[in-house]
């Protein structure tokens, strides 16, 4: 359900081309785990749609601004870190119906390349692992914000913004319980800030 995040990889290649960096941005990016949250819904047998998210993972950007091909992401979230609102909810998600999770399960996505669709805008390839399988997934980005970030104690620190949208197939990875009645397909939302760490 992630990929996500994959969407902050996005910068890697059209910043540069577009001009939108400014000198120095090159360098090592650490995801701001307050400020960067992947979201999915899904249809519930038509009566609703359904919400749940990830937050407070952590993630790592390297960006190459003379060669922006070069760039890569690399991003791992506990499965365990999923919030839906509703406590039986997630616990059933845990269940053996779904991911079976233990402590050590995540889900993480890492770059494999990046085309470049406008002055911010890009589509990001990139494998995503979930419950033991890893497939490809493509997410449309676009990049908010290049900035120094202008207050506290992160004031100055060169900082990207992203958001991005993709839909995955949830029978794909394993956890295809319940479908179609409940929706196969699951639509993510990701919103991204990095901040560079070198």
């Amino acid at each position: 359900m992630c990929k996500f995040l994959a969407t902050t990889a996005t910068a890697l290649s059209f910043l540069a081309s577009s001009s939108v960096l400014a000198d120095g941005y090159s360098g090592k990016y650490a995801l701001d785990p307050g400020h960067s949250q992947v979201v999915f819904t899904y249809n519930h047998i038509g009566f609703s749609r359904t919400f749940g998210m990830f937050g407070g993972f952590e993630g790592e950007i390297l960006f190459d601004e003379e060669s922006p091909a070069a760039s890569s992401v690399n991003v791992s979230i506990p499965v365990l870190t999923m919030i839906t609102g509703w406590e039986a909810r997630k616990q059933h998600f845990m269940s053996d119906d779904f991911f079976g999770a233990t402590e050590s399960d995540v889900v993480s996505f890492s770059s494999t390349g990046i085309e470049v669709t406008g002055d911010n805008t890009a589509k990001i390839s990139g494998d995503l692992e979930m419950n033991g399988v890893t497939k490809p997934v493509v997410l449309e980005t676009t990049l908010n914000k290049t900035a120094p970030y202008p207050f506290g104690p992160k004031e100055g620190t060169p900082t990207l913004g992203f958001e991005a949208k993709a839909t995955i197939v949830r029978s794909d990875f394993g956890v295809g319980a319940f479908a179609p009645a409940v929706s196969d397909e699951i639509a993510i939302i990701i919103s991204i800030e990095a901040l560079k760490s070198e």
